[in-house]
């Protein structure tokens, strides 16, 4: 609820990262260094888009609720009442998932 008090601006996104695997298939717990960095997070709000060289509103290219594809650097940590959330460009975005 805490990320209904922010808005991201022009083409921002606001993501919350999935979690991270702690046990294997197998069942063997994994240390916190051996998991990989989760590159999939959840889109929890977006800005309203920018305006090109006319003048005209380019809307933001994912929705809220989907699941997308983060680069592996980069981004803008915000926390927002003790929970990590991430903020990216739409253009920094490399995909999302369909369902």
């Amino acid at each position: 609820m805490a990320f209904r008090k922010f808005l991201p601006l022009f083409d921002r996104v606001l993501v919350q990262r999935l979690t991270a695997e702690t046990v294997t298939k197998g069942g063997i717990m994994l240390p916190e260094k051996a998991q990989g960095k989760v590159l999939q997070a959840t889109v929890v709000a977006v800005g309203p888009g920018t305006t090109n060289k006319c003048g005209d509103l380019q809307p933001i290219s994912v929705k809220v609720g989907e699941k997308v594809l983060l680069p592996e650097y980069g981004g803008t940590k915000v926390i927002l009442e003790d929970k990590d959330y991430f903020l990216f460009r739409d253009e920094d975005i490399l995909g999302k998932y369909v369902e």
